[in-house]
């Protein structure tokens, strides 16, 4: 893109035919890593990239409410992944028959196995009382923050770096673990590392708790509930398949010492 020395407007052209597939491949691609983190520590530089690409998402009235807290060390995760056990066993409870065998099996230690986590946060007094957009919907600024999250977790996927996003704990037990206080609210806690394979579809549908819904399901004309014609909905549909590898294309950083062959 093209800018002026003031940084106003710029030229906008479409991207080359190439970046664009990059982009809707990452797309595509990502995916919830649960157990498939390899230990490699991920360097400083790629974390920083990965900030990045996080703290250039939208916000509401230019908020930025975001917050990224680094958990590296070993205690802390376990103290983490044990907050998660005790809700993980509540939320076991809570499903019954096939679907409590089927929760059961799913391999839930990316809080543990990855390493380097990162606890999103959302700090919703940062843009003042009176919040641009946020007039009369008072919830955007958590949607920012989940922009954040998606940003991060494409350019990771363009990185060669898996992420898994943990959603069962109880907020007031990570708070109380990272010292968080108690006007900043947890939007996700993520687990990141280098993977070599990733699971051609998600994960959650190759073991058959649920498959993709039909895209011209979900999309209406003018109004809801007027559907568009089954020929004017692009499918977008995966390989099928389970874990896949990883090519050289698919990681543009190794840890150090490390080449993509070894990856």
């Amino acid at each position: 893109m093209l800018t002026d020395a003031k940084g106003g407007l710029a030229a906008a052209e479409a991207f080359s035919s190439d970046e664009r597939e990059a982009v809707y491949r990452a797309i595509e691609t990502r995916r919830d890593v649960r157990d498939q983190f390899l230990p490699d520590p991920l360097p400083d530089d790629l974390v920083m990239r990965l900030l990045n690409a996080a703290h250039r998402a939208p916000s509401v009235g230019f908020m930025q409410p975001w917050n990224f807290v680094l958990v590296r060390q070993p205690e802390t995760r376990e103290r983490v992944w044990q907050a998660f056990a005790r809700a993980n066993d509540e939320a076991v409870l809570m499903f019954d028959g096939d679907q409590r065998s089927k929760y059961r099996s799913l391999k839930l230690e990316g809080i543990r196995k990855a390493p380097l986590s990162i606890c999103v946060t959302c700090d919703r007094t940062r843009g003042g009382s009176v919040v641009l957009g946020r007039t009369h919907n008072p919830d955007m600024d958590v949607y920012s923050t989940v922009c954040a999250v998606q940003n991060l977790w494409l350019a990771a996927r363009a990185e060669g770096v898996g992420v898994g996003w943990v959603s069962i704990f109880h907020e007031h037990e990570i708070k109380a673990i990272l010292g968080i206080p108690d006007h900043v609210v947890i939007i996700a806690w993520l687990c990141l590392g280098y993977v070599d394979r990733l699971y051609q579809e998600p994960e959650l549908a190759v073991k058959g708790w649920r498959q993709r819904l039909p895209l011209e399901d979900l999309v209406f004309e003018e109004g809801w509930g007027t559907g568009r014609k089954a020929d004017a909905v692009i499918s977008c549909s995966e390989p099928a398949g389970t874990l896949g590898p990883l090519d050289d294309e698919d990681r543009s950083t190794s840890p150090p010492g490390e080449g993509t062959s070894g990856r």
